[in-house]
């Protein structure tokens, strides 16, 4: 039962890590198609906008979706009415809980706030200069980790295996120069150059986690690893905060109940650099074919905390020498209570993350996103396109792909409108869009996968499939 009220403890903490807050578009991909959806070249740098324009302050373009194969709904049930509880209830079958889970289940989040966006056209092509805030939050939920959380040993002898554990945050300010051109009447190319500076960094994963329980031994095998890079995060170790200690080894250990915030130590915490890379290729009045890569670049994180498990097994082989009649009751070394909190404190050690002594920094590559699209022109009413667009996330074990096909119709020159559905690695969805245009204006509002139901927090019950994008910006 120690082994696995600790693991629980790590389990709920992804848990709710997970889910504060990546879907991979930076705009509204229900708009790639559409020539008058201005924001066209956050997925490609070679498309122009219809106009130059600017946009109105923190209103040109926002944009927050979630993707995932899990929902709120998977981990949270009504029982008594409308009273709620977690999946770990006596309430919740483990049939009724596990029956629903992936072998790997996976949560995404994305933020992406335009400030202020500028594109005009330009020195023989058509230019942006954008600044943005962007949040991207990726959790790899192994089947194993929520099984073992929900029903621990039932059989003689079990073995889970959790090495996918893992959550991926990266928070940061872009400043985006961009600039595309026509090549000849059938090539455009366009590319970017962003200036990134970090706000916040978080990741921890499980290389190999494995739990193997029988009658008559329990054995953990942890090897993972954390990164955080907060300015003004304090994370001391249970040393540092006087702990008593049973093992010297525990002295590196984090004590995350004292973590602290230094408000009056806020600052970037790290800078890089990406780019955005794009080409659009119309072979005819028909057929039009494009290509992006997103996003290709790095950060450099400053005033970083790294810590690691101790790679080693820990074993258990039950209780020895159990002093029963002490006259020193539970205070005796070898009481059941006293051995229960050593396991507990030796599991703790082995399990958990070590600070280690590091010069503060760490270098990573942000996820790329690779898109390929293809738009087909109805020859008897041009007025009405059809697109199939490819995304493909980038990013090891938080890489996902999508299909989605496109309907776009343009009854007007200043309106378009357009419906779409989507398949993916990680869940199928429904999107639409409408985009006003006329002269000296644009509105644009949409969904990449429509909202179902929420609770109060507005995050999804059934479905963890779903955005929202509006935008209001000047043309000229």
């Amino acid at each position: 039962m120690v082994t696995r009220r600790f693991l629980y403890k790590i389990g709920a903490a992804v848990l709710l890590f997970g889910c504060g807050i990546h879907a991979s578009a930076q705009a509204l991909q229900s708009g790639y198609f559409m020539e008058g959806y201005t924001y066209r070249h956050l997925m490609n740098p070679a498309f122009e906008a219809e106009r130059n324009y600017v946009s109105i302050p923190a209103l040109g373009n926002v944009y927050a979706g979630t993707k995932g194969n899990v929902a709120l709904g998977n981990f949270i049930y009504k029982y008594n009415g409308d009273q709620l509880t977690t999946f770990m209830s006596n309430t919740v079958s483990a049939e009724e809980f596990l029956g629903d889970l992936r072998d790997n289940n996976r949560i995404n989040a994305n933020v992406n706030l335009t400030l202020l966006s500028v594109g005009f056209k330009k020195w023989g092509g058509f230019n942006t200069i954008g600044l943005s805030v962007r949040s991207n939050t990726s959790a790899s939920l192994p089947y194993d980790l929520l099984k073992f959380m929900k029903v621990g040993m039932q059989r003689e002898r079990e073995v889970y295996d959790m090495g996918n554990l893992g959550v991926n945050s990266q928070n940061y300010v872009e400043l985006a120069l961009g600039h595309s051109r026509a090549i000849n009447e059938h090539l455009r190319v366009g590319g970017k150059l962003k200036f990134l500076i970090g706000a916040a960094y978080a990741s921890l994963k499980m290389n190999d986690m494995r739990v193997e329980m029988s009658g008559d031994k329990w054995m953990v095998h942890a090897d993972g690893e954390m990164n955080a890079s907060v300015k003004g995060l304090i994370m001391p170790t249970k040393a540092e905060m006087g702990r008593k200690l049973t093992d010297p080894s525990q002295g590196t250990l984090l004590d995350w109940e004292n973590a602290d915030f230094n408000s009056d130590d806020i600052g970037p915490s790290g800078f890089g650099m990406a780019v955005d890379l794009g080409a659009v290729y119309k072979l005819n009045d028909t057929w039009t074919f494009s290509a992006s890569l997103l996003d290709f670049g790095f950060m450099s994180w400053s005033h970083t905390i790294k810590a690691k498990t101790l790679n080693k097994p820990w074993e258990f082989d039950g209780f020895h020498e159990l002093a029963v009649d002490s006259e020193l009751g539970d205070d005796d070394p070898m009481s059941l209570k006293s051995q229960a909190d050593d396991l507990g404190k030796d599991l703790e050690n082995f399990a958990s993350f070590h600070r280690e002594e590091n010069d503060g920094s760490a270098l990573n590559m942000l996820g790329a996103t690779l898109i390929l699209g293809a738009e087909y022109t109805l020859p008897a009413y041009n007025k009405f396109k059809v697109g199939l667009l490819s995304t493909s996330r980038l990013q090891g074990r938080y890489s996902w792909w999508e299909a989605r096909l496109s309907a776009n119709v343009s009854p007007v020159k200043w309106f378009d409108a357009g419906v779409n559905g989507s398949v993916s690695t990680i869940g199928s969805s429904f999107g639409w869009i409408v985009n006003f245009h006329p002269k000296g204006f644009n509105l644009f509002v949409g969904m990449d996968q429509i909202i179902g139901e929420v609770n109060p927090q507005c995050i999804p019950v059934d479905n963890m499939n779903m955005s929202v994008s509006v935008g209001m910006n000047v043309t000229f």
